[in-house]
């Protein structure tokens, strides 16, 4: 199962301001390429695949691609 959407990149949030209701968050388009579970997700941003997580409060992916770095994507298989 492979989808685009766009998701809160951890390396593009700002300071915000949250008594504004601004969180700092900023989206960005990744490709989901394993959703396990709400807290088991793993996207491909930049031709590398990082670790993340869906809000369902939010109802948005959260993908931290700062410390969740798992390796580079391999498109063998899925030359897309």
């Amino acid at each position: 199962m492979r989808f685009k959407v766009n998701a809160n990149l951890r390396s593009l949030q700002t300071a915000g301001n949250p008594e504004m209701g601004d969180f700092g968050h900023h989206k960005a388009e990744v490709t989901i390429v394993s959703y396990k579970s709400d807290n088991d997700v793993v996207a491909e941003y930049n031709g590398s695949l990082y670790r993340g997580i869906f809000n369902v409060f939010a109802g948005a992916f959260f993908i931290d691609d700062v410390d969740g770095y798992i390796g580079r994507a391999d498109h063998e298989d899925n030359p897309d």
